[in-house]
């Protein structure tokens, strides 16, 4: 990465290597970082990213809004609408569920 890049996660915290990412930023390697995530939540006291210049935690709610709350409920009511239909839902995150019939809905209450 450049000296001028940000490393932005807001996905996993496992993704980063926190102690290579703290190195990276007080180095000045990058320029900084916006973690919405991290390894361990909540972070325990003391946290090596914590209080860092250049890095920013936030308590993993950076993608709360309005909008985002209306889509998350809208996405919930179809993935379920599409499982009581017998249907695969859209965003199914393991999908081996789907070859263990005894995982389905459908095997339950057939």
């Amino acid at each position: 990465m450049k000296p001028t890049a940000y490393l932005i996660n807001t996905s996993r915290g496992a993704l980063v290597d926190e102690q290579a990412l703290r190195r990276a930023v007080t180095e000045g390697w990058i320029a900084g970082a916006g973690l919405d995530v991290l390894s361990q939540e909540p972070p325990p006291p003391g946290h090596p990213l914590l209080g860092v210049d250049g890095i920013v935690v936030t308590p993993h709610a950076a993608f709360y809004s309005e909008a985002s709350i209306a889509e998350l409920q809208h996405k919930a009511a179809r993935n379920v609408a599409a499982v009581l239909r017998g249907e695969v839902p859209a965003t199914v995150v393991n999908r081996a569920v789907l070859d263990a019939p005894e995982l389905r809905l459908a095997a339950r209450v057939g």
